[in-house]
C-alpha cells in the first residue's frame, strides 16, 4: 500500500471532538448514527458535495449547493430543504466546531430510511437524511502524486453519468485499488474511446509546449475546481483546451496535475512508471496554483 493520496491530510487532533449535523441537530461524532435502513447505507442511494472554508468563506459555495440540488434533481431526490436552509446547516456546523479556515465539509443527501431492506425507491418513506462532517483540514503532500493506468472506464451517461456526485463509487473505488496494487497513489481513468479523462478522485490536466489539456468533459466529474483552472487559464493568456487526448501525449507531456476541492491543484510526478517532466511540481502548474490561491482568498 503506498503513502499518498490526493485528500491526505495533516492530523490535527481537534478532529476527534467535531460536531456533526445531522438532520436538523449538531451532535457530538459518537452520536452521529444512521439507521442500517437507509438507501444510502443500503444501496448507494444519495448525493454529496464536498466544500472547503478559507479565511471564514466557503469557496464557491452557490456553485457547490447548485450541483447539488441538479444531483438530486437528477435522481428524482426531494432535499425537502431549500438552498438557504442547506447554506444555513453549514454556517450553523461552522459556527458550532469554531473553524475560521482550512476546514473540510461533506455534505450527504441520502433518499432517507427504508421500510424495507430493498431496492425499490418507494420503499423510503421517511424523507431524505442529511448529514455534514465538518473537519479540520489541511492538505499534506510529501511528494508529487504517483498515476496508474488502470482498466475500468469513466462510462456512458446512459449507464451511471459521471457527471452526478453519487454515493455510489464502486467503479472509482474499484479503479483506485488497481493502481494501489500497481504500487501508485491513484487511478489514471480513460473514457470509452480509450482517451485520458480523469482519476478515480480529481480531474486531470496535463501542460505540452505551454498549452494547458484537460478531457472534453464529456465523462469526467463536472468539477468546480476544474472549471476554475479554465476559467483563470482563459483570463490571464494561458491556452487552454478541452479535447481529447491519448496516453502517447500523456507521457511525454512537460507536466501533469489533478484538481479537487480538498487538494486545489496537486502536481503529478509519475505515470505508469514514466515520469512526467522533471517528476516535480512544474512552472504552470505553480503559477495556476498563485492564481486560484489568489482567487479563493478573494
Amino acid at each position: 500500500m503506498t503513502d499518498v493520496s490526493t485528500h491526505q491530510a495533516e492530523e490535527d487532533a481537534r478532529n476527534e471532538n467535531i460536531l456533526i449535523w445531522l438532520n436538523g441537530a449538531v451532535v457530538p461524532k459518537a452520536q452521529a448514527l444512521v439507521s442500517v435502513y437507509d438507501a444510502g447505507f443500503m444501496l448507494g442511494d444519495g448525493v454529496w458535495e464536498g466544500i472547503r472554508l478559507y479565511n471564514n468563506r466557503w469557496s464557491f459555495l452557490d456553485e457547490h449547493i447548485d450541483r447539488l440540488f441538479e444531483a438530486a434533481l437528477a435522481i428524482d431526490l426531494d432535499i425537502a430543504r431549500s438552498k438557504d436552509d442547506v447554506k444555513k446547516a453549514i454556517t450553523d456546523t461552522q459556527s458550532a466546531n469554531q473553524m475560521t479556515t482550512d476546514a473540510h465539509a461533506r455534505l450527504m443527501v441520502t433518499r432517507g430510511v427504508k421500510s424495507r431492506p430493498f431496492q425499490h425507491p418507494k420503499l423510503s418513506r421517511q424523507g431524505p437524511t442529511m448529514a455534514i462532517i465538518m473537519e479540520h483540514s489541511r492538505p499534506k503532500l510529501p511528494r508529487p502524486i504517483r498515476l496508474a493506468t488502470v482498466p475500468h472506464l469513466r462510462g456512458l451517461p446512459m449507464t451511471q453519468d459521471p457527471k452526478l456526485n453519487s454515493h455510489s463509487k464502486l467503479n472509482c473505488i474499484l479503479a483506485c485499488i488497481a493502481a494501489e496494487k500497481a504500487g501508485a497513489d491513484e487511478a489514471l481513468m480513460l473514457d470509452i474511446h480509450g482517451f485520458v479523462n480523469t482519476t478515480n478522485a480529481c480531474n486531470f490536466f496535463i501542460v505540452r509546449k505551454g498549452e494547458v489539456w484537460t478531457s472534453t468533459g464529456d465523462y469526467c466529474m463536472n468539477g468546480i475546481t476544474r472549471q476554475k483552472v479554465i476559467d483563470l487559464c482563459r483570463a490571464n493568456g494561458i491556452p487552454v483546451r478541452e479535447k481529447n487526448f491519448s496516453l502517447v501525449e500523456t507521457y511525454s507531456a512537460d507536466e501533469a496535475f489533478l484538481t479537487g476541492t480538498f487538494g486545489a491543484q496537486t502536481p503529478v510526478g509519475m505515470i505508469d512508471g514514466r515520469q512526467i517532466g522533471t517528476g516535480q511540481l512544474g512552472p504552470m502548474t505553480e503559477r495556476i496554483r498563485a492564481l486560484y490561491k489568489t482567487l479563493v482568498g478573494a
